[in-house]
Parts: C-alpha cells; structure tokens; sequence
C-alpha cells in the first residue's frame, strides 16, 4: 500500500517516524512521510518519499512568542502562549496537509499535531487514518496532563485537568480543521470528540510500556506499543575529532538542548561548561539549534550526532527532556540529567526520576551552574541509577514497538 505519514514539529516528532517508515518499506509498502522542509534531508537520506509541509519549526521557536513560550513558568502562561503561536501557523499548516495528502495515499498514518487534520481528511477523502502518537494526550486518572507538570491532582483533578487542557486545544484547532471540513463538503459537526477527532477513535502510542504504564482507564482502543526508533543515516560515521576526544578518557557526559532555542545561546554555553569544571567530568556539548558552543581540554562541541551510537559510549546526558531524548538516553543505559523547558518536557522528565534513572529535572528557568554540576555529579557517581538505567534498557531492548503499527496498517489492506 502507499502509506503516507504526517507529522510536524521538531526532529524529536519526525526522526521515529523515520524508523517506522523504513519498517514498513521493508514490508512492501510505498512510504512517503510529510512533514516541515527543513527536514527534508534527514527523510531522503534513508530511501523514503517526502512531501514537505509548511513552517518552520526552528523560525516559530527562535521567534518573539517561541521565546515567550520557554520562558512561562507556568502551565497556564504555557497553554497561552502556544495557542497565540498556533493561531498564525495552524490554517498554512493544515492547508500544506491537505495538499500532501491529495498528492495520494491508500492510508494516512498522523502524529499527535496533525491528526485532527488528518482524521476530517480521511473522512472527507474515505482514506483509512491510524493516529500514531509519540505523547499520552487521552485523560487518565494515573497522571496529570502533558504540559501541566509532575506534580498529581489526585484521580479527579488529573482527569479535569486533562479535559480542561482539551477544551483550551480545541480552539486551537477548530478554525483550521472547520476549514478543511467546508472544503470537503463536509458537515461542519466534525468536533465530536476531543482534538476534534471521532469518539471511539483508537490511538497506537510510540513510547514503551514500561516508561509509561498503559492507564486501566484508557479507552481499548489505545495502545501502547513501544518504542518507535530511528534510523541511523545509512553510511554515518563519526569524525576523526570526536572518536579521538573518547578514546582520551573517561566517558564523557553529553549536555545538548535538541530543538530548543535559547535566547543566549553564550550564557547557557558558559553555565554548562562551567558545570561540566565543577562536577570534575568530561563533555560532549551539541550545538542544537540554539547553536551551544564550548571548548577546552576536557570539552568538545559536536553538532549532529545519532543519539544512538554516542549516548552508550557517555556517562550520563543532560538534556531538555524532549520525547525523543529521553527515549534515546533510556535505550542506551546510561542515567539522565532532565533540564525541561517547556510543554511535555516537564512529563518526561517526571517519568525519567520517577524511574529511578535521574536525579531530580532541574527546571531550565532556574538552572545555575552549581545546581547542575550537582546534578551530573550524582548521575555519575550514583551506582544504583546506572543499574537501573541498565536493567531498564535491556528489558526495552526486547520490544519491538513497530511491529504492532506495521500489523494495522496491513489490516487495512
């Protein structure tokens, strides 16, 4: 079949749907992913189809209101600040949608952002739409809601929380989604559920079980599968400079922020290499898209490296705690130090503690160099958080977490 997969955001909400196409490719399937140009490379370069879609996602965050957004120190100023951003992206977003999709597809398989879209699409155009999620949007009583927090309302404030967080989301979506539905001579009642998505919907989700227990409250359609993982870029292989920087010591900590953007990329470059002094280690810093750079005898900067090969070879990561970061830390076993910034950041960074495979996240508005040295030195001189970040990535390595995505999409054949 020709499975057409839309996503958008960051790296961290396409780089698993890379994995997941390339699963399906080597199933017999046509795969095409649609998703920001920006990242039309990285999609290429592992043989699948592309069709791009509009906006940039590093321009939106390095822009007034991106800055707004990582400097909310509350879910509520959070929420605000996102739905102004949205409201000038949302219809080019859907409308770039819309045309990748009309370019043809026998099934449509959409992230978390573009299901909504995706779902009045299907309709309008009888195309079948797995919703395939990185994040646990759905209402449970087992925690609070995504960009909300770590800290528990208790069984009813979470789910009020949840639905709340939904009705704030809606609007974000409804003008875009409305749109698409009068284009396709669709009756404009298309908000039956949450996302604007048709109750009863079912939803696949690209996260392991055991970082994020399924809720005994979920509907039965939702599923968690496991892992979705990345390609890593066929024929990569790492420069001269970093390979000799690791064989000169000690594992390094990497320390990288992936899609943030800091507003100071200097300062934040200074505190981190003044952390890395303090705690006594060696450190790889990746430049992201903040562009982060230091440099002395025990610090290297890197730029794009596969979290896959570099994360085994450290001693801990520091990092923004994005969905896929956190994913890539927990596979390689190695304990984490979560700096969240912003939206569901916060949540990963609550599981990977709750886990036992960090020390407490520190919150990227308060971050200092002491606090974080503190922080990498417990992650690495901690033995009992590297043994359970072992044992939790040897039981992760037995699931395959494509297979259950791969098996609906073939049903709809």
């Amino acid at each position: 079949m020709r499975v057409l997969i839309v996503t958008a955001g960051s790296w961290g909400d396409v780089a698993p749907y890379t994995g997941l196409g390339v699963r399906l490719r080597a199933a017999g399937h046509d795969v095409v992913l649609a998703t920001h140009e920006r990242f039309r490379p990285g999609v290429a370069v592992h043989g699948l189809g592309f069709r791009p879609l509009p906006v940039d996602p590093r321009a939106e965050l390095a822009s007034a209101g991106g800055q707004g957004l990582a400097r909310a120190i509350s879910a509520p100023v959070a929420i605000a600040r996102l739905m102004r951003m949205a409201k000038a992206f949302m219809p080019r977003l859907a409308a770039g949608v819309h045309d990748a999709v009309r370019q043809g597809a026998d099934v449509l398989v959409s992230s978390t952002v573009t299901d909504p879209m995706c779902a009045a699409l299907g309709e309008g155009l009888r195309l079948p739409n797995l919703s395939a999620y990185l994040q646990p949007i759905q209402p449970t009583a087992a925690f609070t809601p995504l960009v909300v927090g770590a800290r528990s309302f208790g069984s009813y404030g979470n789910r009020l929380s949840a639905q709340a967080l939904w009705a704030a989301t809606d609007r974000m979506f409804a003008p875009a989604v409305r749109d698409l539905r009068r284009e396709l001579g669709l009756p404009r009642g298309g908000f039956a559920g949450p996302l604007g998505l048709p109750r009863g919907r079912g939803v696949l989700h690209g996260f392991s079980p055991q970082v994020v227990p399924r809720p005994g409250d979920w509907p039965e359609g939702h599923r968690v599968c496991g892992y979705w993982w990345p390609e890593t870029p066929p024929g990569w292989q790492p420069e001269p400079r970093l390979l000799d920087f690791l064989s000169a010591g000690p594992p390094p900590v990497f320390a990288g922020f992936g899609s943030f953007v800091a507003a100071d990329a200097e300062r934040l470059s200074t505190l981190v290499a003044e952390a890395m002094r303090r705690a006594k280690v060696r450190g790889v810093l990746q430049a992201g898209w903040s562009g982060l750079h230091a440099e002395s005898d025990d610090l290297i900067t890197v730029g794009e490296v596969p979290h896959t090969w570099l994360f085994p070879r450290t001693a801990a990561v520091v990092h923004h705690a994005g969905a896929g970061t956190t994913a890539a830390g927990i596979r390689a076993g190695v304990p984490a130090v979560p700096v969240p910034v912003q939206l569901d950041q916060h949540f990963w960074a609550a599981r990977l503690h709750g886990l036992g495979v960090s020390p407490r996240p520190l919150r990227y508005q308060r971050l200092t160099a002491r606090r974080l040295s503190d922080a990498i030195t417990s992650a690495v001189r901690d033995p009992a958080l590297r043994g359970r970040a072992r044992r939790l990535a040897a039981s992760i390595a037995e699931e395959d977490g494509a297979q259950e995505v791969l098996d609906a999409v073939e049903r709809l054949g």
